[in-house]
């Protein structure tokens, strides 16, 4: 097991130790899950397809909430509010 002690910034950034960060690429995504007063990170690649897709869609709309909450939405018609969920 390896054990390391990180500091978190003012912006909610912290920095994994490099010797814990050997076998993630830059730009990985990395899923975060909190248990109590515990934290795991996980290769988002190493999800099961359908949990994967479940996971990035719900980050989406958490955006999309946070966005509406700023009053940051646009009006769209019918047919390009279809077109941009296929996007997705």
């Amino acid at each position: 097991m390896d054990i390391g002690i990180i500091r978190m910034s003012s912006k909610g950034q912290i920095v994994i130790p490099a010797s814990m960060r050997r076998d993630i690429s830059e730009g990985e995504q990395l899923l975060v899950i909190r248990e109590g007063d515990r934290f795991i990170l996980k290769p988002l690649e190493d999800l099961e397809p359908a949990l994967k897709e479940d996971i990035l869609f719900a980050e989406k709309t958490e955006r999309a909430v946070l966005e509406f909450e700023k009053g940051r939405f646009k009006t769209k018609n019918g047919a390009d509010f279809i077109d941009d969920l296929k996007s997705w």
